[in-house]
């Protein structure tokens, strides 16, 4: 998924209105531009980019860097304070003063560094090879991952979600790393790991912990550390979908008693996210969701965008979840972010979240206001 993004990946923007002094109108026009002006907040097209907050960074900076974003037509930041609430409130306060939206970014069962989960060694993931993620990582250092399944590791992330939905200026707890470890790298990645992943390899396949299997068995009365082979096992791997699931939904019901909503950086697809690193987003309690459609890391074309925004748009056909199509922008020049966002456009997202904010080039920024520019003529 995000090896790249070291984190790492929602929501509401605000519209550009221009009032100009006319002649009061009748109620029947006056009734009519009333709903014209509803259809185009529900149409608008959103934009939003994920930041991390840097320690001693100055209110001054934030402010410059949160103005031109606003200004190049960006309504939404996702901001990572490492869970830090008294951060994120005073960052919150900046962004929204300078009419953006601002989204509480957080490593969910990814958690790098996190001092309280260290010191519970029990409460990492492991692999089928019997490796924790306590001290043998898979792929990166930072891959320290939390099982699900543990009840005071889950309880543990619950409550940093609910620390999040308190800050005030906040619009939702957005979820990064709510899955296991890849099974599965893209496959532009895996030369860089020097790896071949033709099956489910033991290095990788997570959570053989004790509290996974001790939940699996009392489930379905076998143990898939004795499984031959475990990958053909449904029940097991419907476990680890459903252990993500309801983490999910336990966080949506927290944020939601906090009158924040829940979103979530996923996989490009739910049955790509199924297969890869274990994560059915289709099935979440989730008001929206970000897929990461980073076309190079699959070595895809431009209109695979496309391809994977609308799999996604009509696997949720049934719900009301939202999906915002995430784009990876180093590799786009400004004539192809020209067309990746139209792609995610047309078929069906509600809007285009770009990784990161650090990265936009001027081009890239200019694309973005004269998108603007032409949704309001």
């Amino acid at each position: 998924m995000r090896i790249i993004k070291t984190i790492a990946c929602i929501c509401i923007l605000g519209l550009y209105a221009c009032n100009t002094q006319k002649e009061e109108p009748t109620s029947i026009v006056k009734e009519a531009l009333t709903e014209e002006t509803v259809k185009e907040v529900e149409t608008t097209f959103k934009f939003w980019t994920w930041i991390t907050a840097k320690e001693g960074k100055a209110d001054t900076t934030y402010q410059k860097e949160f103005k031109k974003y606003k200004t190049h037509g960006i309504d939404a930041v996702l901001i990572n304070t490492l869970t830090d609430p008294v951060e994120l409130e005073r960052l919150a306060a900046l962004a929204t003063k300078e009419g953006l939206e601002v989204h509480a970014w957080m490593f969910t069962t990814n958690r790098p560094g996190d001092t309280i989960a260290l010191q519970h060694p029990d409460w990492y993931m492991v692999s089928r090879s019997g490796k924790s993620c306590f001290d043998d990582r898979p792929y990166v250092d930072y891959y320290q991952w939390l099982s699900p399944s543990h009840p005071e590791a889950r309880k543990h992330i619950l409550s940093l979600v609910e620390g999040l939905a308190k800050v005030k200026g906040v619009e939702s707890v957005h979820l990064d790393y709510i899955r296991y470890p890849d099974v599965f790298l893209p496959i532009g990645l895996l030369p860089k790991y020097k790896l071949t992943q033709e099956e489910e390899l033991p290095d990788f396949d997570f959570d053989y912990s004790d509290a996974s299997v001790e939940k699996f068995k009392k489930l379905h009365h076998k143990d898939p550390r004795t499984m031959k082979n475990p990958a053909i096992d449904m029940e097991w791997k419907n476990f680890r979908l459903n252990e993500i699931t309801s983490l999910v939904n336990e966080a949506y019901t927290i944020a939601h008693a906090h009158d924040k909503k829940l979103t979530a950086a996923v996989f490009p697809y739910p049955e790509m996210a199924d297969h890869m690193v274990r994560q059915r987003w289709d099935k979440w309690n989730i008001d929206a969701v970000l897929p990461m459609i980073y076309h190079n890391f699959y070595e895809e074309e431009l209109d695979w965008i496309g391809y994977a925004t609308a799999q996604g748009v009509q696997d949720l056909a049934a719900k009301k979840t939202e999906l915002h199509t995430g784009l990876y922008l180093p590799p786009l020049s400004a004539e192809e972010l020209s067309i990746a966002i139209k792609e995610a456009k047309n078929n069906g997202a509600k809007g285009v979240s770009f990784f990161d904010g650090n990265a936009f080039t001027q081009e890239q920024l200019a694309v973005l206001k004269a998108f603007r520019n032409n949704e309001e003529k």
